[in-house]
């Protein structure tokens, strides 16, 4: 799924840019803070398409 990879892909991209943001010495902690939110609503977004790709077995 082309999407899944794409959210996958910002979320790395996203992580390296914390970590570098971070590491800069005087983070700014608005952008930091707005980073992280944006991460957490794409580790959402990804665990939603990857839920609706497993199916769920009932045993």
């Amino acid at each position: 799924m082309v999407r899944l990879g794409e959210l996958r892909t910002e979320h790395r991209d996203l992580d390296a840019a914390i970590v570098a943001l971070g590491e800069g010495g005087v983070a700014d902690q608005l952008q930091l803070a707005r980073l992280k939110k944006r991460k957490l609503r794409l580790r959402d977004e990804i665990a939603q398409i990857e839920d609706q790709l497993i199916p769920d077995i009932i045993a």
